[in-house]
C-alpha cells in the first residue's frame, strides 16, 4: 500500500502548510503548560480540533498521507489547547 505511494504536489503543499500551522501553535501549547492557563475558548479549540481531525481523515481517504499526518498533528495540538482550557480553567 505505502510502497507504491506517489506523493503529489497537493499533498506536499497541504502537508507543509499544516506543519507551518503546527509550528506556530506549538509555542501557544508550551506557554499554556508553562503558565498553567488555558488561553483559548472551548468553542474555538474544540471545534477546530474536530474539524482538523475530519480533514485529516479526508486527506487519508484521498491518499494524501503526508497532509493527513500533518493535519492530525495540528488537530492534536488544538485538542491539547482544549484540554488546557478545561484543566487550567480560565486565563
Amino acid at each position: 500500500m505505502f510502497l507504491a505511494y506517489k506523493m503529489v504536489w497537493q499533498d506536499i503543499v497541504m502537508g507543509v502548510a499544516n506543519l507551518l500551522f503546527t509550528y506556530s501553535l506549538a509555542n501557544q501549547v508550551h506557554v499554556g503548560f508553562r503558565k498553567k492557563k488555558g488561553f483559548l475558548t472551548l468553542t474555538s479549540s474544540g471545534l477546530t480540533s474536530v474539524g482538523l481531525y475530519a480533514i485529516s481523515v479526508a486527506f487519508f481517504t484521498l491518499s494524501l498521507y503526508f497532509a493527513a499526518v500533518a493535519s492530525a498533528i495540528n488537530a492534536s495540538l488544538w485538542l491539547t489547547l482544549f484540554i488546557q482550557r478545561i484543566v487550567y480553567k480560565k486565563a
